[in-house]
């Protein structure tokens, strides 16, 4: 009982230092407010997944492998292929993460990760389409936290469409309405590229993609994304508490500027030409 009266006097120290810094436009590791941590991402990793990438921001880094399977679609999109999204934190990512299911943070990111792949629509599902009503592609969208230092919500966003857009799916031809192997390989068409930014709030300040030590003592985060052509496709509350109106348009307008930043680099490291929308 003597210890936690010691806790909250620690996190109200750091949250003080961490609003004083941001009065003065700095941060704790020396970035700025609106400064995204350093990207990295690697493709192919696994040879056993049909698509994989390793992203890191700063020191949180992400897994994503991609297994792909011919199934049956859904009655109300016969002519559909599917994908769906699980994200895991691995426990030896953060002590804070347990073994054992998925827990609500990992059931929330993956529907954050989901819904920007949806509401981006940065696959054409119908070219996933193999016999209509019968068989599809199903692509299985499996997310790990592997290192944790604050917001995992960008970065596992980014490695899921490295994954997909380096991924190679076996081609089928139809032959008397059976399906048959040809023994080569595509690579998903790639329509968008949505991306996101955790915003953190302390007061009437804001700052971008906080790191662990930030992310611990916010007033209030969101996560939001946007698409190149400025459409926002993602907004997540994932903590109590209330972003104060007047910062709205200030943040609406800076994570429009830093997906274009994030897609930008997106683009040098991964070999992606976007197809036409329909």
């Amino acid at each position: 009982m003597a210890l936690a009266p010691k806790k909250d006097l620690t996190a109200k120290i750091m949250r003080s230092k961490i609003y004083s810094l941001l009065l003065q436009d700095k941060r704790i590791d020396g970035r700025k407010p609106t400064d995204l941590r350093p990207i990295k991402i690697e493709t192919g990793l696994l040879s056993k997944a049909e698509g994989s990438a390793l992203v890191s921001m700063g020191s949180t880094k992400i897994l994503t492998g991609i297994k792909v399977e011919v199934g049956v679609p859904f009655p109300d999109r016969p002519d559909e292929g599917t994908f769906t999204v699980n994200a895991e934190l691995l426990p030896l990512a953060s002590a804070s993460f347990e073994p054992g299911p998925p827990d609500e943070r990992g059931i929330e990111l993956a529907r954050v990760v989901d819904r920007s792949l949806r509401e981006g629509r940065v696959l054409d599902l119908k070219k996933l389409c193999l016999i209509e009503g019968e068989k599809v592609y199903v692509l299985f969208i499996d997310i790990y936290v592997l290192d944790y230092d604050g917001n995992y919500f960008d970065p596992s966003l980014i490695s899921a469409l490295a994954a997909l857009a380096t991924a190679k799916l076996p081609r089928y031809d139809v032959v008397d309405g059976k399906l048959q192997k040809t023994g080569e390989y595509f690579t998903p068409e790639i329509r968008s590229l949505p991306f996101t930014v955790m915003v953190g709030v302390i007061g009437e300040k804001f700052l971008l993609d906080p790191q662990l030590e930030e992310e611990k003592v916010l007033d209030v985060s969101l996560v939001m994304g946007a698409d190149e052509k400025g459409n926002i496709t993602c907004v997540q509350k994932n903590s109590p508490g209330q972003v104060p109106l007047e910062l709205m348009d200030s943040i609406v307008d800076i994570v429009i500027e830093k997906t274009g930043e994030i897609r930008r680099k997106f683009l040098q490291e991964v070999p992606v030409k976007l197809a036409e929308s329909p």
